[in-house]
């Protein structure tokens, strides 16, 4: 029982990050009327995102981050995509996002994941 609820929970974070990408596109398409600047926030942003996961918090990161790098990298990471809900308007899915991440990354800090 307890195995499939730490599976459930990676399960979790890897939505959450996937819904980070979504978070930020949402903004930068909502930000502004300028098509040409739509484009470059819709997706340039999330592409940026991308790369610096790749780089500092995936699982086979080149530059993985540990212990207090890690918090700061996640608290970052994942707060962007609460704010960029939050610019976008939509307050109550940026409450909800923040709150699903604070319980995520507690289990994770209770079970070791």
């Amino acid at each position: 029982m307890l195995s499939s609820l730490k599976a459930f929970n990676l399960l979790v974070m890897f939505l959450l990050e996937l819904s980070v990408y979504a978070a930020v596109a949402l903004w930068g398409f909502t930000t502004t009327d300028k098509w040409p600047l739509k484009l470059l926030l819709g997706v340039g942003v999330p592409v940026g995102l991308i790369a610096v996961w790749a780089l500092f918090g995936a699982p086979r990161a080149t530059y993985a981050v540990h212990g207090g790098g890690r918090v700061l990298l996640e608290v970052l990471w994942f707060g962007s995509g609460a704010a960029a809900l939050a610019a976008s308007g939509r307050q109550g899915w940026a409450a909800a996002f923040a709150g699903i991440f604070l319980v995520n990354a507690a289990l994770r800090l209770l079970w070791n994941q």
